[in-house]
C-alpha cells in the first residue's frame, strides 16, 4: 500500500509514524508541521525526516509562517497546493493526517 501522511503539527512524536507499515509512505508537511522541514534542536534536525525519502513541505504554509523556500532541509520538496493536489491523488492509495 502507497500511504500518505499530512503531518499538521510540530509536537508530533514519531512514534505513530514507526508503526506505519507500507511499502511506500510519503510525509507531507501542512501548517505547523512545517517546521518540521526547517528547524533544528540541539544542531539535530527533526527525525521526522528520517523516516522517509518522500518528503513534501506545502510552500504556502512556509510562505505565511515566514521561512523561505531555500531555508528548507534539502530531503524535503516544497510543494504548491496544486502540486499537492496532485500528490493526493496519484501517488497515494491511501491517506491519513497527523
Amino acid at each position: 500500500m502507497k500511504l500518505g501522511v499530512l503531518v499538521s503539527d510540530y509536537k508530533l512524536t514519531v512514534d505513530t509514524l514507526d508503526r506505519l507499515k507500507t511499502d511506500k509512505l510519503g510525509i507531507i508537511l501542512v501548517l505547523n508541521g512545517v517546521y518540521h522541514a526547517t528547524l533544528k534542536e540541539n544542531g539535530k534536525s527533526s527525525s521526522v525526516l528520517d523516516k522517509t525519502s518522500n518528503l513534501y513541505a506545502l510552500s504556502e504554509d512556509l510562505q505565511t509562517r515566514g521561512i523561505k523556500d531555500s531555508d528548507v532541509d534539502k530531503r524535503v520538496k516544497v510543494v504548491n497546493y496544486g502540486e499537492l493536489v496532485d500528490l493526493m491523488m496519484n501517488e497515494y492509495e491511501k491517506l491519513a493526517w497527523l
